[in-house]
């Protein structure tokens, strides 16, 4: 029962970033299931992707409705081409890899994504 308020507590947090910030599954559900939940890194990945399909689907549904619609489809087709291309071949890829190594990689991923955001994405469009 411990597990499963955690869990719906991370989904809570995860849906707030994600609504604001446009990530939530990586960001937030893989360090709180892996660390909070015991799940292996590959397990909290993979059950982070799950969760991100009704995530996204709720979301979508709600930014493609809103005055404007801020839903870009013509995007959306050609990022969605390559990204389901490479997600089924990445999967195989991060199941033979170590968990360790993985954690390594989420890690460095963040630090190198945050420190661009922090300081060479401060001008708005």
């Amino acid at each position: 029962m411990k597990a499963v308020l955690l869990a719906l507590l991370v989904g809570v947090l995860s849906g707030v970033i994600a609504a604001l910030c446009g990530v939530g599954g990586g960001i937030i559900m893989v360090p709180f299931f892996h660390g909070l939940l015991g799940l292996s890194h590959k397990q909290a990945v993979a059950t982070s992707l799950a969760v991100i399909i009704p995530t996204a689907i709720v979301a979508t549904a709600r930014n493609a409705t809103a005055s404007p619609p801020l839903v870009v489809w013509s995007v959306v087709l050609a990022a969605s081409a390559g990204a389901v291309l490479t997600a089924w071949l990445a999967t195989g890829w991060m199941q033979s890899m170590s968990n360790d190594s993985l954690k390594r990689i989420f890690a460095i991923l963040l630090i190198l994504v945050g420190t661009k955001m922090l300081f060479f994405d401060l001008q708005q469009r």
